[in-house]
């Protein structure tokens, strides 16, 4: 897929969100838009799966380890086929399948997760899973750089860099902000790269809205053999939303009317720019 089609659906990606979290009045949009391009080339373009048949044998599985970022990954998946866009406005409402974090019932989602640090583990545990049983899909799972302050993701990835798990990729959500300020004023995991390399993994380092860039990891993740890969993705927490860009406050705020409409503006800018970029 071309770069500009992957960034129009990135931008549709952030309108669902910024769209589901109003509509709920309550979520975490900052992150979920840091990593929306990264939701996008997962899901429009990276892993073997079918919005018809969300089961499918041999799919490739993907966990939310930051699970808290749900609007990104239910308007990815939304936007992807699995289920209407429209259903994005019921988040976090009384009835709605779509629960403030990912639940395994969701069409698409592999894994319930939530508890910062567990999703990895689970991603491990599916990687080590198909080796086992001889299978050749892959697993992705996605950790806010505020998350790998946890133990529990250096357990999981000392266990996933001693089996050798080279279908598992790792990538590292670094806007470096989390719910109380700068990660590396709060508990510093800096140098992310060395401390994934220490734990034998591959690692590499990319601009994490940069589609280029993000594609020439996911195909060297692919040629590494012989140990999982860690992709650090640096990005803009916000990112898309003018005055949600690298704003702290913005980690679980959901926007009022006249926010939402600011940030819809802003949106609906890029949308355009895009359009006549593609023309």
């Amino acid at each position: 897929m071309k770069n500009i089609e992957l960034q129009k659906h990135a931008n549709d990606v952030r309108k669902g969100i910024v769209t589901a979290v109003h509509s709920a009045k309550a979520g975490h949009p900052g992150g979920s838009l840091s990593a929306a391009d990264l939701f996008t080339y997962l899901y429009f373009e990276e892993m073997n799966i079918d919005p018809k048949n969300p089961d499918m044998e041999g799919r490739d599985r993907f966990v939310l380890s930051k699970g808290h970022t749900a609007p990104g990954l239910y308007s990815a998946l939304a936007n992807r086929g699995f289920f209407p866009v429209e259903d994005l406005t019921t988040l976090r409402k009384l009835g709605s399948y779509l629960q403030g974090h990912p639940c395994i019932h969701i069409p698409g989602v592999d894994m319930s997760s939530g508890s910062l640090g567990q999703g990895i583990s689970a991603a491990v545990g599916m990687a080590l899973g198909a080796k086992l049983k001889g299978e050749d899909n892959r697993v992705y799972t996605l950790l806010g750089d505020g998350e790998i302050q946890e133990g529990q993701v250096w357990e999981a990835a000392m266990f996933a860099g001693h089996r050798k798990l080279d279908n598992l990729v790792v990538i590292v959500d670094n806007n470096g902000l989390q719910i109380d300020g700068p990660v590396d004023e709060v508990c510093s995991p800096y140098p992310i790269d060395k401390k994934f390399e220490a734990f034998n993994f591959h690692v590499i380092n990319i601009d994490g809205h940069d589609f280029d860039a993000i594609r020439a990891a996911f195909e060297e993740a692919k040629a590494t053999k012989g140990q999982p890969t860690c992709i650090v993705a640096h990005t803009v927490k916000g990112k898309g939303v003018s005055f949600m860009e690298n704003n702290v406050s913005w980690h679980g705020t959901a926007p009022n009317d006249e926010q939402y409409a600011v940030a819809m503006a802003d949106l609906e800018k890029i949308g355009a720019e895009l359009e006549k970029a593609g023309e």
